[in-house]
């Protein structure tokens, strides 16, 4: 349970801090972050996350870091179930918080999407489904492979929180123009719940492709580990 308790706490960190600053600061009246203050919140929830619970569950705060952790033999296939549920929980309950936050604006209107990720009409740049699918794909990948690598036990420990933070913010920083960047179901689910429409219909393939990238980038590292074998 103190596992799954992380996961949840972790993930309500990972939507509040980084789609709380796309809602409420990337606009904001001449302070708006932008791009690159909404790229570096994300990136910071996990560098964060991984200092303060990655010694008790891992900081996975992520169904597809969880599912490419499978593929790559790192995590046991039997607790994922677990680890997906605490992580939807804790994304919903951090998506309600904002959600609470941003009503009191007067201004705020959640059918504008409350950082929901999109494809065509509703992706920031309007690119395509298949592009969308591509960098979702990749961008997932490599974030898994990251991942894998930072952790692995020749690595340093020191380094893993600031190699996985500084490569989120990186993901960010190259698909928010395309997808407004998922590569986390459960953060796509939690904000997509509150937005309603157009994000629940095209939630499906923030889930299909950082799963399908996840797995990838864990079979991907576990190929390169096994040739140096």
């Amino acid at each position: 349970m103190g596992r799954l308790l992380a996961e949840a706490i972790g993930t309500f960190w990972l939507v509040l801090g980084g789609c709380g600053s796309a809602v409420l600061a990337a606009a904001y009246p001449d302070l708006g972050i932008g791009f690159v203050g909404v790229s570096l919140a994300f990136g910071l929830t996990v560098l964060t996350m991984a200092a303060a619970v990655g010694h008790v569950s891992g900081c996975h705060l992520n169904p597809a870091v969880t599912a490419g952790l499978v593929a790559g033999g790192r995590f046991p296939l039997q607790d994922a179930l677990g680890y997906v549920v605490a992580q939807m929980l804790g994304g919903l309950a951090g998506a309600g918080v904002l959600y609470l936050v941003a009503r009191g604006n007067p201004a705020f209107d959640v059918a504008a999407g409350f950082a929901s990720n999109g494809y065509g009409d509703h992706s920031p740049g309007g690119y395509s489904l298949a592009s969308c699918f591509i960098v979702e794909v990749v961008m997932t990948a490599m974030f898994l492979f990251v991942i894998h690598g930072a952790t692995d036990r020749r690595s340093s420990p020191a380094v893993a929180p600031l190699a996985i933070g500084l490569c989120l913010t990186l993901v960010h920083l190259v698909s928010i123009p395309v997808t407004n960047t998922s590569v986390n179901p459960a953060r796509s689910t939690a904000t997509a719940f509150f937005a309603g429409g157009w994000a629940v219909e095209q939630l499906w393939l923030f889930w299909v492709a950082p799963v399908v990238g996840g797995v990838l980038g864990g079979l991907l590292y576990r190929s390169m580990v096994d040739c140096e074998e």
